[in-house]
């Protein structure tokens, strides 16, 4: 109970300077914090404390009663106050994020790790303490690219990677579970199974059969050719459409000539890289109007 004294007197800032620098020693007080601070979006119906108290009291001595009282009312605001920025908190941070596509996809994490999620495949995660969370929940075949840090997960529902700072691809497609380590270390959970798979090394379980492999590749092939754009004498027209489909943007093109023909690469992981071959190529401008609306025009 003194704890929750405490939380109801920082609740209405009524601890002294040394009881307060105590009070930011509690490991949950970054949580508190939080909470407090969205708390205070709330609209909660009004309330008569007065009135509450005048009810009570009457079937009391006034004097101990309303000072027990209020305490109490202090501890039980503070339990409110707690529930509801709880709750708001929660709603508003524990979401889930998912990519789907039909196109493959770079999606950047919290904590910079990048995962190259293949065409017809999602990851789901949540943001909520990511940092001390780091667990992806994958639908398909997905390249990681992990940051050091904690522990970083990959669940599937075949089996499950754990890994900390590496390079890895995981494949979890019908009865097939796959997994590549291109760099770091990496632990496969597949049923009854264990198994550390060090750089170049791969494991395939498969209707409950394992077999284990090498490889030489420096990433999988699938994500090697995704990051660049490979053209024969295709029309403007079309590779602006295809950097638009890659990159997620806009591209206006209303005062120049489409029909002229490129042969040549672009990179998939770079726009303003692919804009400036473009532009280079056939003497033109960018105009940027945001991050996902562009025009090229003559110079």
């Amino acid at each position: 109970m003194d704890e929750d004294y405490k939380l109801a007197k920082w609740l209405n800032n009524e601890l002294t300077a040394e009881e307060l620098a105590e009070f930011k020693q509690n490991p949950d007080f970054t949580l508190y914090e939080k909470i407090k601070e969205n708390s205070a979006r709330l609209k909660t119906p009004a309330f008569d404390q007065d009135k509450m108290l005048s009810n009570v009291v009457a079937t009391k001595k006034a004097t101990k009663v309303v000072k027990l009282q209020q305490n109490w009312f202090a501890r039980i605001a503070a339990v409110l106050v707690i529930a509801l920025g709880l709750s708001f908190f929660i709603v508003n941070n524990f979401k889930e994020k998912y990519y789907g596509t039909s196109l493959t996809q770079t999606v950047n994490l919290p904590d910079n790790s990048e995962v190259l999620v293949n065409k017809n495949s999602s990851i789901e995660y949540k943001t909520f303490f990511w940092k001390n969370n780091r667990t992806i929940d994958l639908k398909g075949e997905a390249y990681f690219k992990v940051a050091k840090g904690k522990t970083f997960e990959v669940n599937t529902n075949l089996g499950k990677v754990t890994v900390l700072g590496t390079q890895f691809n995981v494949n979890s497609k019908d009865n097939t579970f796959e997994v590549t380590c291109y760099e770091g270390k990496v632990k496969v959970n597949y049923k009854n199974h264990e198994l550390i798979l060090t750089k170049g090394m791969l494991v395939t379980f498969e209707n409950d059969s394992k077999k284990e492999g090498k490889t030489t590749l420096s990433m999988p092939k699938w994500a090697s050719d995704k990051m660049e754009m490979s053209f024969t004498n295709q029309n403007l027209k079309t590779i602006i459409t295809d950097i638009e489909n890659t990159y997620n943007v806009t591209i206006k093109t209303n005062t120049i000539a489409t029909e002229q023909l490129f042969t040549g690469k672009l990179p998939s992981n770079n726009l303003d890289v692919a804009l400036q071959i473009i532009a280079s190529t056939y003497h033109l401008q960018i105009n940027k109007s945001n991050e996902t609306s562009f025009e090229l025009v003559k110079k």
